[in-house]
Order: C-alpha cells, then structure tokens, then sequence
C-alpha cells in the first residue's frame, strides 16, 4: 500500500488541496500506455467521511496501477464555487484524466464541458453529470434504490400498519443523489405504510454543527414520531446524539459509514446505516479511467456505470468497522466486487438518462 493512504477511520484535516497517491515530479502530461499520467480527484467536501472514502478509494486505484502522479483537491466545508476553482485548477495540471464528484452539478456544466473540450476525459462520480457538461461517463449508485431499502428496515421495526408520522431531512435539496434518496424513501412509506405520514424533506445542511441544529428543531417540532431519517452523512451522527440525549423512543438513521456513524449503529442508536460504498466507487470510476486512457486513447464508455450499496446494521457492524480501518483492509474486503465488475464493465453500465 502506498505510505499516502490514510486511514478510513481518520478524516483528513481541514485542508483545500491535499496531495495523493503517485510518484512523479508533478509535471507529467499526456502519456498514452508508456510514461506517467498525471490524473486528479475533485470532490465536494474534503471534511466529511463520504468524499474522503472517495478520495481513499481514487488514491488506492492510482497506486495500483502504477507511475501514475494523482491529486486530489476539494474544499474543506461544502462550497461548490470553491469546488469550481480547485477543478480548474487541477485541469492545468491532471491532464491525463480528472475524476468529478460534486453537490451541485449545473455550476460545473461549463467548467467540465471546456475540460473535455481540451481533451481531458472526465468521470462522473457520484452526482450524475448534466446535459450539457459533455461528460459522458458516469459511476454511481442507484440512490431511489438505496432509499427504499432504508425505508423498507425502517418498516420491519415498525410493525404490522404502523399509525404516525415520520420526518425525512436532506443536507442540500436540489442534489440529485441525496432527493433521489429522499424520494425512495417517502414513496416506499406512502406505498406500504398508507397510515404513515411523511414529511418533509426539510433541509438540514451537510456542516455538521448546521445538521445537528437542524435535526434538534424538528425533534422539537416533532416529538411524537415514529422515525427521523436522514440521507446524508451527519444525518447519521447527529440523531443518534440527539437520540441519546432526549432518551428518544424514536427510530433514527441516516447514510454513510463515518466512525461516529458505526458507533451509533453498534450500540443500536441508530437501527441501520445504509452503505453506499463510496471507497469502492472511487476506486472503480479511477481505474476505468486509467483503463480508458493506457488501452484505448481516452476514451470512456458512454452511460451510467450502476455500483452496489448496501445495508449496516447489527449483523455485519463489525465487519465493516473492521473493512474501515484503513485502505489496505477496505481494498482487501472490496476486491472480489472490484474483480467482478471491473471484469464485465458492460453489465453494470446503463443509459446516462437512467440514473437516479
């Protein structure tokens, strides 16, 4: 493993630019199958667990492959005009490739499409790209999927024709992945539990200090619900903290597999966190781009590239925490799905217009 990768269990330091895995002076430049590449991650939000597991995962695949310089750039908080300035930054720089994740895709409409138009290919990575970005490529989970299967454990706790109201927070509307995950969740319960009402999704801000005032009001507001479900990451820990401090009876859960996150999961705060596998989606949208660039000139396949999630809960809590430990053990636990679906690429690939 490369000395660079950090633990999963450590978010990194609050920093705007960090430097990655590789081995080149940095000057590297268009390279085809011989010589370095100099490729680069951009992500939303270095602070929060979701975008360093990305960022892990990138690092992981561009070691592996080898004599690849690779950096990572994202601002400390959630601020995609910062993001738009480090992506175009990195473009002077990642010639050979860059892979894009970001919360607010129409601001990086343009700044992606002059990318591509300099000969940059571009991954979308986690938030699907817009129409006219020309991004063509896109690696993500099936978020309405992830949605209803949160919405279908919180069911099972619920019991036979549960009667009450339930409260769903999203950190920033308007992001595809996460109402994606709102939405799942709120048809599943007007679809199965018809005497439960939803509501919201109310906002609840990504800072977690934002989140957990947010989350604190509507447990005021609300104090006789049967669940507050969140889709982001300090959703997760925020309402295991509130639960615990309000003795809540309540059920509580959110996404992502933050430390704090696994400790509410183990000690039954919080029921269940859904897994979007973020470590493993950095990892395949990377090495389909070295792939795409070392064996055929650059070019990527066209359409979404579907990747699992998955379920933590009592069954498998220690498991995962021992797969978080560091990047070795997240690559060892990930490798026999990175071999399958690296393997038959085509199989997990569906139209870009599908992605949700």
């Amino acid at each position: 493993m490369h000395p660079r990768l950090r633990t999963l269990l450590a978010v990194p330091a609050v920093l705007a630019l960090f430097t990655a895995a590789g081995c080149g002076d940095g000057n590297g430049s268009g390279s085809g199958k011989g010589g370095e590449l100099s490729m680069g991650i951009a992500v939303a939000n270095i602070s929060l667990n979701f975008a360093h597991e990305m960022v892990l995962g990138a690092e992981s695949a561009a070691d592996h492959a080898g004599n690849i310089d690779f950096k990572a750039v994202g601002p400390p908080n959630t601020d995609g005009p910062a993001e738009v300035q480090l992506f175009q930054n990195l473009t002077a720089r990642a010639k050979d490739g860059i892979v894009l994740e970001n919360l607010d895709p129409p601001i990086f409409t343009r700044p992606a499409a002059r990318a591509v138009d300099q000969g940059i290919p571009i991954v979308a990575l986690d938030t699907s790209p817009t129409d006219g970005s020309k991004v063509n490529f896109y690696v993500g989970n099936d978020n309405y999927a992830l949605g209803e299967l949160m919405a279908k454990e919180a069911l099972k706790r619920l019991g036979d024709e549960p009667d009450g109201e339930i409260v769903i927070g999203v950190p920033n509307p308007g992001t595809p992945v996460l109402d994606n995950r709102a939405k799942g969740i709120s048809d599943t319960f007007r679809k199965e539990a018809p005497n439960v009402k939803v509501l919201g999704p109310f906002q609840t801000y990504s800072d977690p200090g934002q989140n957990y005032s947010s989350w604190s009001a509507q447990v005021n507001a609300h104090p006789d619900a049967l669940a507050f479900l969140g889709v982001g990451d300090a959703d997760s820990y925020n309402l295991a903290k509130i639960k615990k401090s309000e003795r809540g009876t309540w059920l509580t859960a959110g996404f992502d597999v933050d430390p704090k996150t696994l400790d509410a999961v183990r000690d039954g705060s919080n029921f269940v966190t859904i897994d979007p596998q973020h470590f493993l989606k950095g990892y395949l949208s990377t090495a389909m781009l070295i792939e795409a660039v070392r064996d055929n000139d650059g070019k990527l396949l066209d359409g979404w590239f579907l990747s699992p999630g998955g379920v933590v809960d009592k069954t498998n809590i220690d498991d995962v925490i021992t797969r978080q430990k560091t990047a070795e053990a997240a690559y060892d636990w990930y490798k026999p799905t990175i071999d399958k679906l690296l393997g038959d690429q085509k199989a997990q690939l569906k139209p870009l217009k599908d992605a949700r």
